[in-house]
């Protein structure tokens, strides 16, 4: 497994019906797990020298490819007082309280996944950080195989009526639907 020295930590994509989604490199050789891996890296992507997207896209566009790699950013905008997440598009970023948190599991699939896109990720991709602890960012393996990453355990979604950045239209749809904060909590307004 490829390490970035000093820029971050490595983590393991944790199997949709099984344990521990996030673990240190030490652990996941001691495991023996086949695992792929994601680098988690303590820097924007800019600083990493990236430009664009990395492949995300916004609102009710459909993913075709999961993103070589994400970036999570913490901000502060109204009606917020508290920080949530975005993504590089400035894509306010979802939490859902049916999912499970021990173990970590989405409960979003099929009809709810078209409405509430699971921000997903290519494997052995580069998540970049701005106001997010790297401690705080994990993955599973979705039931459809795809990797989605999750902040403190939450698995993160993108809202499809959310058009344009700076949106929050997804924020308490069916009680349960929350923009996420940098350690996984929801933010209410």
């Amino acid at each position: 497994m490829a390490s970035l020295a000093g820029c971050g930590k490595t983590i393991s994509i944790g199997d949709a019906a099984s344990a521990p989604a996030v673990s240190s490199p030490s652990a996941e050789a001691a495991s023996g797990a086949g695992n792929t891996a994601l680098q988690v890296v303590d820097k924007t992507a800019a600083d990493a020298g990236l430009t664009g997207t990395g492949g995300t896209v916004v609102g009710a566009a459909v993913q075709e490819a999961p993103p070589k790699w994400v970036q999570l950013s913490a901000v502060t905008s109204q009606p917020f007082s508290a920080s949530h997440l975005i993504n590089i598009n400035q894509a306010a970023l979802y939490r859902f309280d049916g999912d499970n948190a021990d173990p970590k599991h989405s409960h979003c699939d099929d009809t709810c996944a078209a409405k509430w896109p699971p921000v997903t990720i290519e494997e052995n991709g580069n998540v970049y950080l701005a106001g997010v602890d790297s401690k705080e960012v994990g993955a599973i393996r979705r039931e459809d195989g795809q990797v989605q990453l999750t902040v403190g355990g939450a698995p993160v979604y993108r809202f499809a009526g959310d058009t344009k950045p700076g949106d929050l239209n997804g924020q308490g749809v069916d009680g349960k639907w929350f923009a996420v904060g940098p350690t996984g909590e929801r933010v209410a307004g």
